[in-house]
């Protein structure tokens, strides 16, 4: 399909809001009192719960009757194909273990790209919104248009990144961690290494808050691996259209895949960006 144009994405951005917002709503006020897991995925950790399904089922349904021509693919089961060359990348509760222990730091992201998400590197954002059901905020941004954050449907405030830190030691990095054993023990090797050569580390558990916190200033930085199309899409467009260069294992000009997402602004983008790729690459399969 052609490049959409800003009317086209702007509303491809409402669809998004109005979704997330609709299944932010289901998670909390239909929530049941005591919350059963339905499945396991990878591990005992990787917990899917009830509520994950029926989530995504909500987004289904709305995106079919508002955007009937589009893709849509989710982490949970179902999805569909399409034929307008769209895709709807949808994580109903990101941040599921959060939800499960009632932490406040999860979320709905709703993102729609072009190209195929399924292939690293062949797709790009063009709209999305995050939204946190308990804290009530929404994320929201399209290509080119800006990211913005409102609060609980107050006024949008237009986001951009905080200030870069003087020099590498005085940032704050985000990140997050895999649910494989395997995973988790490179991930811990790398934060050893990189801990002692930056301010402090914060762990929130949910990469789209990560990056919506990045694009809010306030963290400096933010990388993980393993992430999918579901748990990155809609955020890396809100750090990249608040000025954050998002970049993938190859460095900025490479687009994030499961191997790697690092995000931070343009001023600490020369030296956390090869910092962090290279040691991802040290500790991948360490």
């Amino acid at each position: 399909m052609s490049e959409p144009d800003r009317a086209q994405l702007q509303a491809l951005e409402d669809i998004a809001v109005e979704v997330a917002r609709s299944a932010a709503r289901l998670i909390v006020d239909e929530r049941p009192a005591g919350l059963g897991v339905a499945r396991t995925k990878a591990s005992a950790t990787d917990i899917v719960t009830v509520m994950d399904q029926a989530a995504q089922d909500h987004l289904l349904a709305r995106l079919g009757a508002l955007a009937p021509d589009d893709a849509v693919l989710g982490e949970e089961r179902g999805g569909r194909g399409g034929t307008s060359g769209l895709t709807w990348v949808v994580d109903p509760i990101d941040g599921t273990v959060n939800y499960l222990y009632e932490l406040p730091a999860y979320a709905v992201s709703v993102a729609v790209v072009d190209g195929d998400p399924a292939v690293p590197g062949a797709w790009r954002p063009l709209a999305g919104a995050v939204v946190n059901p308990v804290s009530g905020e929404c994320f929201r941004a399209s290509r080119g248009g800006g990211a913005f954050r409102s609060v609980a449907g107050g006024p949008q405030r237009r986001l951009t990144l905080r200030a870069a830190p003087a020099h590498l030691g005085e940032a704050l990095v985000a990140t997050g961690f895999g649910y494989a054993a395997s995973t988790r023990g490179e991930q811990a090797a790398l934060l050893v290494d990189l801990l002692p050569r930056v301010r402090d580390l914060r762990r929130l558990g949910s990469a789209a808050l990560d990056l919506c916190r990045l694009a809010a200033g306030e963290v400096d930085a933010y990388y993980e691996r393993g992430l999918n199309a579901w748990d990155l899409a809609a955020g890396w467009l809100v750090a990249t259209e608040a000025g954050a260069v998002v970049g993938g294992p190859g460095g900025r000009d490479e687009a994030p895949t499961s191997e790697l997402l690092w995000a931070c602004g343009p001023d600490l983008a020369a030296c956390f960006g090869p910092l962090i790729t290279g040691l991802a690459r040290r500790h991948h399969g360490s």
